[in-house]
């Protein structure tokens, strides 16, 4: 009886997660049309992997002006950068708002970026980078202190593509911040002060009792990041670049560009394999929570 009123819900998830899933792994097995299988278009004087072709083009191959290896270095690159950016970033501000004297009006000040779409985002740090030391802010600063302009969105990764995460981290931070500040307050002011009486400086009072006690949510913003971090392509795709192509915007510029569905499809099925250590630590995580208790 209880099964009768999941159905409901494992109906809309069927319908809407794992049709969908189950079907995109299906086209990326086929060609650029789904007229055929992949390995149909294979030449026979290469390596040809069959129905997995596309997977292997996916690692190897150069598709619309960029390489596909070059967005997985990218993503990676993203990764390394805007993950523990945020969450260092998140936790010294919910540190520091907390001791200063209007601690509302500092968070939501470094929190109001996240009110703004990536879109608007990467348009107003469109004007930061802007060749144009009349409009770019930041060249216009280097030359005012003697330096040239230089053309920051035409460099080459990595450097291009750490400009890009610095527009990330600069949305993302004020959400971590609220997160973390939120379970720093949890922390019983009793246990704080006592750790204040028996001796502790301000840097054994957060590595020694603060930061233990909020490894939990801490563990939560971590993968919680990690996964829009890979999904990121609205930053990207505004800003453009010279090869700072992620996964999500390869996926769509096969899909929108070249028209190859069987490849996009291959790309999509690359992405949902990234996030699936992530939830399953997730729900292992949350497992062993509930267990506690």
């Amino acid at each position: 009886m209880p099964w009768f009123y999941l159905l409901p819900a494992l109906a809309i998830l069927t319908i809407y997660v794992v049709y969908p899933t189950v079907r995109t792994f299906y086209v990326s097995l086929r060609n650029e049309d789904s007229s055929g299988w992949a390995g149909d278009t294979c030449n026979d004087d290469e390596t040809c992997f069959g129905v997995l072709e596309n997977y292997h083009k996916v690692f190897t191959e150069d598709t619309a002006g960029a390489k596909n290896v070059t967005s997985l270095y990218n993503t990676a690159r993203w990764l390394v950068i805007v993950v523990p950016g945020t969450v260092i970033l998140g936790l010294l501000f919910a540190m520091i708002t907390d001791r200063v004297r209007y601690t509302a009006a500092a968070k939501a000040i470094i929190f109001m970026p996240m009110a703004i779409s990536f879109v608007g985002a990467a348009l107003i740090w469109g004007f930061v980078y802007d060749s144009d030391e009349k409009v770019g802010l930041l060249n216009a600063f280097l030359v005012r202190l003697g330096f040239d302009a230089r053309n920051w969105l035409g460099l080459a990764p990595p450097s291009g593509t750490f400009l890009l995460t610095v527009i990330a981290v600069w949305v993302w931070t004020g959400f971590t911040m609220t997160l973390l500040a939120a379970a720093i307050k949890s922390i019983p002011g009793e246990v704080i002060e006592a750790s204040r009486v028996d001796g502790a400086n301000e840097f054994q009072l957060f590595f020694r009792i603060i930061l233990p006690q909020i490894m939990p949510t801490v563990a939560v913003v971590m993968t919680t990041m990690t996964i829009n971090t890979l999904k990121m392509f609205d930053i990207v795709w505004v800003m453009g670049g010279r090869d700072t192509d992620v996964i999500a915007t390869r996926m769509v510029s096969e899909l929108t560009e070249s028209r190859d569905f069987g490849m996009a499809a291959a790309i999509a099925v690359v992405l949902i394999l990234l996030t699936i250590p992530v939830m399953v630590y997730n729900v292992r995580r949350f497992t062993i929570e509930e267990a506690r208790r």
